[in-house]
């Protein structure tokens, strides 16, 4: 089994050999920036890592992974604009509209998210794209009840945050072509991993949850959260131990 590190080293060397498409031409320049910004990669990492547990080999998951960072990515350009949540900066740099202007911002991420989906469509079948697309229209859903002021916190970060780490996984499971009986633990700790992510987040960032909830009584969620993604993973009877490093660093990020 690979290692968390050794997985992310895959999908960098294969984001970074991604060829785009002849005619976005010069466009292709602000999607590079977009994608180059950083960030920890959890979501392909988990998609790669789900796949070598099932038995499948990470690089046959590598188009699948790549194609969820290009929809994280073109989320990201797409919330960090004026009409959204109108920040200047991201992971420590200018923030794509900042960098390439607003016009070439909005193109750039629909360009991400075309070429995610032509990504996706390079598997026989169309169960990958159909789990990408339908995980897409989840967190875009997410943004919307973000945007109007949704109450429901839960359901705003089950879709805006939860669908693409729901994905994460679900991508793996179809690379792999794992019968959809076999498919539920591994979704029911999908659900939980995301809920952990978005506990940790905002008790990084001292928002959500720990607005509503309070900062010990968030950590109390996370904690049982992590208990529970625990507990699925234990449910499915194969080596788990590298998606258990990954909630066990999450888990950590808290303390």
């Amino acid at each position: 089994m690979r290692t968390p590190d050794q997985l992310l080293g895959l999908i960098e060397d294969y984001l970074l050999g991604i060829e785009l498409s002849s005619e976005l031409g010069d466009l292709g320049d602000s999607m590079r920036y977009a994608l180059a910004g950083g960030g920890k990669r959890i979501r392909p990492v988990l998609c790669l890592a789900t796949a070598e547990a099932i038995g499948c080999e990470p690089e046959r998951a590598l188009p699948a992974a790549a194609a969820l960072e290009l929809v994280h990515s073109f989320s990201l350009v797409h919330d960090d604009l004026p009409a959204l949540d109108d920040d200047a900066e991201r992971r420590g740099r200018p923030s794509t509209h900042i960098q390439w202007g607003e016009a070439v911002a909005i193109l750039a991420g629909d360009a991400l998210l075309g070429e995610a989906i032509r990504l996706a469509l390079t598997y026989p079948g169309p169960a990958v794209a159909r789990e990408l697309i339908e995980a897409t229209q989840g967190m875009i859903g997410g943004q919307y009840l973000d945007i109007i002021r949704s109450g429901d916190l839960i359901e705003l970060h089950r879709l805006k945050t939860g669908r693409l780490f729901t994905a994460a996984i679900g991508l793996a499971l179809e690379v792999a072509e794992l019968p959809e009986l076999e498919q539920a633990p591994w979704r029911a700790f999908a659900e939980e991993l995301g809920l952990l992510f978005q506990l940790v987040d905002d008790l990084l960032d001292r928002d959500g949850y720990v607005l509503v909830h309070g900062l010990e009584e968030t950590r109390r969620l996370a904690d049982e959260a992590a208990a529970r993604a625990q507990a699925k993973l234990v449910e499915i009877g194969v080596d788990t131990s590298v998606l258990e490093e990954i909630v066990q660093g999450l888990v950590s990020r808290t303390s």
